[in-house]
């Protein structure tokens, strides 16, 4: 109690309420709030508002860590994935970005990377 009335302060008392409430409440409790509110703010906000929390979030990791925090985190990603997914996971998503390659480039762009391949391939003989 730290003001003159013998009063708490503002921060003591939600810590107390902070406290309390996590004895008395459980898990699913939390995730039922949580997913209240994200389901609120989802309505509240459009696609912009979360493009940009993304984009401050990504530059706020990207200051606080180095290359090989992203190296780390990738391979781990990777390996989920690959435990989780079999063969025909991966040639179905290799079949869908070729696609989507192929829809968005012309002949050029395949004909430029051929011969970047090809060139670089000579370079290591």
């Amino acid at each position: 109690m730290n003001n003159e009335n013998n009063k708490m302060s503002r921060e003591e008392a939600g810590r107390k309420g902070g406290n309390k409430t996590a004895r008395e409440h459980d898990k699913e409790f939390y995730q039922e709030i949580g997913q209240k509110g994200g389901e609120k703010t989802a309505e509240e906000h459009d696609k912009e508002f979360y493009q940009e929390i993304g984009r401050k979030g990504g530059e706020k990791t990207a200051e606080e860590h180095d290359k090989e925090f992203y190296q780390e985190i990738g391979r781990k990603g990777g390996e989920k994935t690959a435990e989780e997914h079999d063969k025909e996971f991966y040639q179905e998503i290799g079949k869908k970005g070729g696609e989507k390659t192929a829809k968005e480039h012309g002949k050029e762009f395949y004909q430029e990377i051929g011969e970047k391949g090809g060139n670089s391939s000579r370079s290591n003989r």
